[in-house]
């Protein structure tokens, strides 16, 4: 499944995660880790000479018999191998991979899986933005932007792999998908060659795999609902503040790219209009672990004391723990 960060690919994951074909596992985060061994990327601050590394690495697959077609088959066998092992033991046929950082390592993954499906999944930008403010910045959406720019990571990157067409890809939008569930959980079996069982929609009535990753809000409710679909206008409205900012996040994105996505720009902040006026922000969150870690480390993250602090018990712990790994 290919989508950015807060644009509904839980829901989504949890749906055909519920086919009784269809095993799957939160956010492996498997692929990624690949991209960045050295061939297609390198890691900076690895613990071992990652220039000399990523040299002798494309030295070594320049001199296989089938250069890069060969490490790209490695790469393969090492993906299957993790998938299948993982697949095996539920008895179901397929695995579905639902990472968001995916979508930033979509010509890979291409590459080495030139024949899956591709579930893409897009949702308006400034509601993705919005989510992940709301969700990881404590609705600072100055400081979700300053710490990622989501929406110029996620929306060209995914938008080229739509207009590419080199994979089989079946593109969902989040707008549509919750208003009427139904036609589209059935088009994409039919894409999938799986037998249409409508009862995925009631994802909250199967059981799932509940780990660290993934978001957690989605076991608020038991099947797509429409109450976040324009949720954003109304984030936006309530601060002009905000508003600029979300102006500005979306001004760099390229008019074909946001077409891909399924919006034009004309049309982009129209929501805002039928928004109208908010009332005063009252909101009373709901008292939750996640919540509660990710406020602490956003108040620990903007103070530099507590960076430095932890940097040198970072320090401390590496020359204590040397010779222990």
């Amino acid at each position: 499944m290919v989508g950015a960060p807060r644009s509904g690919t839980t829901m989504l994951q949890r749906m055909l995660g519920s086919h009784s074909q269809v095993y799957t596992h939160p956010e492996p985060h498997i692929v990624q880790p690949m991209v960045f061994l050295g061939y297609f990327d390198r890691v900076d601050a690895a613990p071992y000479d990652h220039i000399n590394a990523s040299e002798a690495m494309r030295e070594y697959v320049a001199a296989l018999p089938r250069g890069e077609r060969d490490y790209v088959d490695a790469c393969r066998a090492y993906l299957d191998v993790l998938y299948a092992r993982m697949v095996e033991p539920t008895g179901k046929r397929y695995f579905l991979d639902k990472t968001p950082a995916n979508a930033l390592a979509l010509d890979f993954l291409s590459l080495v899986y030139p024949g899956a499906h591709y579930v893409v999944l897009t949702r308006h930008p400034l509601a993705v933005l919005c989510s992940y403010a709301e969700s990881f910045f404590e609705s600072d959406l100055a400081a979700a932007q300053a710490y990622n720019p989501i929406l110029e990571r996620y929306v060209p990157a995914i938008a080229r792999f739509l207009r590419a067409g080199r994979v089989p890809t079946a593109h969902v939008k989040y707008e549509e998908l919750v208003r009427d569930p139904e036609p589209h959980i059935k088009q994409l079996f039919e894409f999938l060659g799986l037998d249409h069982e409508p009862g995925v929609i009631e994802y909250g009535e199967h059981e799932h795999v509940s780990k660290s990753y993934g978001d957690p809000k989605v076991t608020e409710h038991s099947r797509p609902v429409t109450t976040s679909v324009e949720k954003w206008a109304s984030f936006l409205r309530a601060d002009p503040a905000r508003l600029e900012i979300a102006r500005r996040s979306v001004e760099p994105l390229d008019d074909r790219d946001l077409e891909a996505w399924g919006f034009d720009r004309e049309g982009l902040l129209a929501p805002l209009e039928r928004a109208g006026q908010p009332p005063a922000e009252s909101r009373k969150w709901k008292t939750s672990r996640y919540r509660l870690q990710r406020r602490v480390l956003m108040r620990l993250r903007r103070e530099p004391a507590v960076g430095k602090v932890a940097r040198r018990v970072r320090f401390y712990a590496d020359v204590i723990l040397r010779d222990k790994l």
